[in-house]
């Protein structure tokens, strides 16, 4: 018996299409890297929160002076085993640097300094061979010798010249602005002063105390001054030639704060000089 058309079933086939999944994009990836550099921020501090006082400072350093790390140490720092090494750091070639050779390091930038504003400056040209900048463990010294014609001071006299007092101050508003003390020195050469009753020793001493006037003038804090010297001839610059000119000049000494001037591979003793040595003559004062 067959069926009608009516009663036959009636199949249905639905074909659903698949739609296109549409990029995400990397915007996930950015929020994502936001939210891991933002705990490993957080586990930083939790970490420097727990360290010692010792570890904090050296962390605080650092990041006052980004261009320093860390110094070596004999325990991990990670256990807090940082090993005291009198307060030193590491330079720009890997090797520590303790705090005296900073200071060195720091008197040769000013000595640099100074030079180059000298050399700058058209009323000092006259000075060129005459101005010696030095750095070495004794600390910047600054030395202003004589010609055959007294430059800085009258012949025999501790009269300053005004191109020497201009100097002077400028060179002492430079040096205000430093926490370091400073010695001024007076030198003659070996030729006796003409007059009995006034003697090397007393022009040297009072062409140091002239100098230093001037500096206090030129603002210079009264308490950088540590000492005002007087040689006289006992120091000479060039021993081998003791009527030489060369040897009468006024040293203006910036002495380290630290104690300790031990050189190191990045604070060995630096020269530098403004012209050559002056050559050899023969006037008095």
């Amino acid at each position: 018996m067959g069926l009608n058309d009516d009663d036959r079933p009636v199949i249905n086939i639905i074909r659903k299409k698949k739609a296109a999944h549409t990029s995400h994009g990397g915007a996930w990836k950015v929020a994502y890297a936001d939210f891991v550099t933002a705990m490993m921020s957080l586990f930083i501090v939790l970490w420097c929160v727990g360290q010692s006082k010792q570890v904090k400072d050296y962390i605080a350093h650092y990041f006052r002076d980004p261009g320093a790390s860390f110094q070596e140490t004999k325990s991990s720092v990670l256990n807090g085993g940082l090993s005291p090494m009198n307060n030193t750091n590491v330079g720009t070639r890997g090797m520590p640097i303790s705090s005296s050779a900073r200071e060195m390091n720091s008197l040769q930038r000013e000595g640099k300094k100074l030079e180059e504003m000298i050399a700058k400056t058209p009323e000092f040209k006259k000075f060129t061979n005459q101005i010696s900048i030095t750095v070495s463990k004794e600390g910047l010294r600054i030395e202003l010798i004589e010609n055959a014609h007294g430059l800085f001071f009258n012949v025999g006299s501790a009269q300053l010249k005004p191109e020497t007092v201009t100097l002077l101050q400028m060179i002492a508003k430079e040096l205000s602005a430093m926490p370091n003390q400073i010695i001024i020195e007076g030198y003659t050469d070996a030729r006796p002063y003409v007059t009995p009753t006034y003697t090397n020793w007393e022009l040297s001493t009072d062409r140091a105390n002239a100098a230093r006037k001037v500096m206090d003038d030129g603002g210079l804090l009264t308490k950088q001054i540590l000492e005002v010297r007087g040689y006289g001839d006992r120091r000479l610059r060039d021993p081998a030639h003791p009527y030489d000119f060369s040897n009468r000049r006024v040293s203006i000494l910036v002495t380290p704060m630290t104690s300790d001037t031990s050189a190191t591979a990045e604070s060995q003793v630096d020269t530098m000089k403004i012209g050559a040595n002056p050559p050899n003559g023969f006037s008095g004062g």
